[in-house]
C-alpha cells in the first residue's frame, strides 16, 4: 500500500508562520459582518445610494460592491496557510487535492440551491419558498456539520444523519420547479450563486497555489494572468482572438480569481517578511501595494467604468487595493498591537463563516411564515440602518450559540 502521507520538506516548514495570524480571522469576521449588513438593506427604504450595489451601467463604487471582493481576498489569504499546514503535517498532494475538490463541490451544491430559491414556483413545487429554504439549510447542516470524533456505534449514527441530509437535499432538488405556470424549469446552475462562485474560485486558486507554493513567482504570474484576462475580456481582445469562443466561462472573466490570487500573494509576502521585518515595514509594504493598486484602478477608469455587475478591471483593481489597505490596518491593530479582544463580539463570524452566511435564510423564512413585521419607522433611513447593523450582530450571536452547541458548518 502506498503511504498517503509524506514528510514535510524544509521548504514547506520555512513557509509556515510561527503562530496563527489572528488578523485573517478578524478581517474575515469584519467582512462577514458587513456582508450580512448590506444583504439586509433590501428590507429598508430611504437610505443613501452609496451603501448599496451600483447598477450595472453606472460608473460608481458602493459599499456593497466592496464586500464580496474583500471576502475573496481573505479566501486567498487563507489558502497558503492552510495548504502549507497540511503539507507540514505530511499530507500528500493527492489528499490535499481531494480535500480541495470535495470542499469546492460542497460550495457548488449549496450555490446551486441558493441561487434557484428566488425562482421557485410554490404551487408546482408543493412547498413555499420559506419552507424550501428552511429545509435546504437543515439539509446543509445535516450533511456538512462538524461532528465530534466518532468511535464505535456513534460513527454509524453520524453517517445515518448525513445520509438523511443527502436524501433531504436530493428530494428538494427533485421537487423543485421554477418559473411561472406556462414555462416551468428544473433546478439549474444559472450563475452558481455567491457560494458557487466562491467554490469555483477556491478550486482554481487553491490548486494553482498547491503546485507553485515553492515558487512565489508562480502565484504572481497567476494573478497577472487572471487580471489580464479580465482586461482582455472587457477590451474585446478575447473576442478578436477567438470569435466563436464561449460567451460565458465557468470561471467568469478572471475577476474573482484575481481577487483571490491577490490575497494569496498577500499571505505569501506576510509569511516571508513578518519574521524579519518590523511592523512599520510590513505596514509600508501592504500600504504601498494597496496604494499602487488604487492608482492602477484610477488609471484604468479612463478605459473601463467601475462596475461590480460587469466585473470590470477598474472594480477589480480598486477593490484589491482597498482590501490590501484594510488588511494592513487590521494586521497592525490585531497582530502587532494585540487588540484582537476588541473583536471578540464578532469573532464567530470569522471562524464559523459559512454558518453565519446561511442563518439569515432561516431567519427571513421564519419571519415571513410568522406573519410578523417591524413597524415602518424601523425600516427607514438612519433607524433602518441601525436595525440592519443590529441584525448583523444578532446573526453573529446566533452563530456563536450554535457553535457552543456543536452546530457549525465547516468544509
Amino acid at each position: 500500500m502506498i503511504d498517503q502521507r509524506v514528510a514535510a520538506s524544509p521548504e514547506t516548514r520555512r513557509q509556515l508562520p510561527e503562530k496563527r495570524v489572528q488578523s485573517i480571522d478578524v478581517f474575515r469576521a469584519l467582512t462577514m459582518l458587513f456582508m450580512i449588513f448590506v444583504n439586509d438593506l433590501w428590507t429598508l427604504t430611504g437610505i443613501p445610494d452609496w451603501l448599496e450595489h451600483s447598477p450595472a451601467d453606472v460608473d460608481f463604487l458602493g459599499l456593497a460592491d466592496v464586500v464580496f471582493p474583500c471576502f475573496l481576498f481573505i479566501v486567498g489569504m487563507s489558502i497558503p496557510f492552510a495548504i502549507n499546514d497540511r503539507l507540514a503535517k505530511g499530507d500528500s498532494y493527492g489528499l490535499i487535492i481531494r480535500h480541495i475538490v470535495v470542499r469546492s463541490a460542497a460550495l457548488l451544491i449549496m450555490g446551486v440551491f441558493t441561487v434557484n430559491v428566488p425562482e421557485l414556483n410554490p404551487q408546482a413545487t408543493g412547498l413555499s419558498s420559506e419552507w424550501f429554504q428552511i429545509l435546504m439549510v437543515v439539509g446543509f447542516f445535516l450533511v456538512w456539520n462538524v461532528y465530534p470524533s466518532q468511535k464505535g456505534a456513534s460513527q454509524y449514527v453520524v453517517r445515518g444523519v448525513q445520509l438523511a441530509g443527502v436524501i433531504l437535499l436530493v428530494g428538494l432538488a427533485i421537487l423543485f420547479r421554477g418559473g411561472d405556470g406556462n414555462q416551468l424549469s428544473r433546478m439549474t446552475p444559472q450563475w452558481w450563486g455567491i457560494l458557487g462562485l466562491i467554490g469555483w474560485t477556491y478550486l482554481t486558486c487553491a490548486l494553482i497555489f498547491l503546485f507553485v507554493h515553492r515558487q512565489p513567482l508562480g502565484s504572481l504570474l497567476a494573478w497577472v494572468l487572471f487580471t489580464l484576462v479580465c482586461i482582455a475580456g472587457h477590451a474585446g481582445w478575447l473576442r478578436q482572438l477567438w470569435p466563436d469562443g464561449p460567451s460565458n466561462w465557468i470561471l467568469g472573466n478572471g475577476a474573482f480569481q484575481s481577487f483571490t490570487m491577490a490575497g494569496v500573494l498577500a499571505a505569501v509576502l506576510l509569511s516571508r517578511f513578518r519574521k524579519n521585518q518590523s511592523a512599520q515595514h510590513l505596514l509600508l509594504l501592504f500600504s504601498g501595494l494597496g496604494g499602487l493598486l488604487l492608482l492602477a484602478g484610477l488609471a484604468s477608469r479612463q478605459f473601463f467604468i467601475i462596475s461590480k455587475i460587469q466585473a470590470t478591471p477598474t472594480w477589480v483593481l480598486l477593490c484589491s487595493g482597498i482590501a490590501c489597505l484594510v488588511f494592513a490596518g487590521v494586521y497592525v491593530l490585531v497582530d502587532i498591537n494585540g487588540k484582537s479582544h476588541w473583536f471578540d463580539t464578532i469573532r464567530p463570524a470569522g471562524t464559523s463563516t459559512l454558518t453565519c452566511y446561511l442563518i439569515p435564510y432561516v431567519w427571513y423564512s421564519v419571519a415571513a411564515l410568522s406573519g410578523l413585521s417591524l413597524p415602518d419607522w424601523l425600516t427607514v433611513g438612519v433607524l433602518g440602518l441601525l436595525k440592519s447593523l443590529l441584525f448583523a450582530f444578532l446573526i453573529i450571536g446566533i452563530t456563536a450559540v450554535l457553535g457552543r452547541a456543536r452546530i457549525k458548518l465547516k468544509l
